[in-house]
């Protein structure tokens, strides 16, 4: 598949290219990135090299469909949908730490879950969330995109330096309301 740059009203979602190896390389030196994700740790400038490669050979075989996000010309965050089977796929994001707090995760994971969704884009039936337990940001954006939360499944994510740990799981559905959803885990 080629790749498709998704813009919302002050985003840019595209390939990462070498222009981004630095950024991403500098992004994922932040510990909550290497904690809540399945980036290598420690995180070395060849990860990124390497990472830049294979989201363009994923986009070309379509088992994987990653972004770039930038906000005003600058790399805030890496949005994308994996797993992309049986009719469902799995979204994943991390955002840089000077991007964090300003919604710009949310604003790009809802451009990334509506292509998902679309005919135009992947026709999926259903998207899935996960993230490690106590990754409480990560949960807000996904709630904030109308996902339901559906669970703890006990030792189903490995970080990047082979730390398995319990993940909390969300599902979404095209007909699902859009809007926040009570998750038991953010309202204690």
């Amino acid at each position: 598949m080629e790749p498709v740059t998704l813009r919302t009203a002050r985003l840019e979602l595209t390939l990462p290219d070498e222009g981004d190896i630095d950024a991403i390389y500098a992004a994922c030196q932040d510990a909550g990135i290497q904690r809540y994700t399945t980036v290598p740790s420690p995180y070395e400038l060849r990860h990124a090299e390497e990472f830049v490669v294979r989201v363009a050979k994923g986009w070309a075989e379509g088992v994987e469909f990653s972004w770039v996000v930038r906000d005003a010309g600058t790399l805030a965050a890496m949005v994308g949908l994996y797993r992309p089977a049986a009719g469902q796929a799995e979204l994943g994001y991390w955002t840089a730490p000077a991007a964090r707090g300003r919604g710009v995760m949310t604003e790009a994971a809802r451009a990334v879950v509506d292509w998902g969704f679309s005919p135009e884009g992947l026709d999926r039936q259903r998207i899935e969330w996960r993230a490690a337990v106590g990754n409480v940001p990560s949960a807000r954006v996904a709630r904030s995109l109308g996902f339901r939360y559906e669970g703890t499944l006990r030792d189903a994510l490995r970080n990047g330096a082979g730390v398995r740990a319990d993940s909390w799981i969300g599902g979404l559905l095209p007909r699902d309301d859009r809007s926040p959803q009570a998750w038991p885990v953010l309202e204690s």
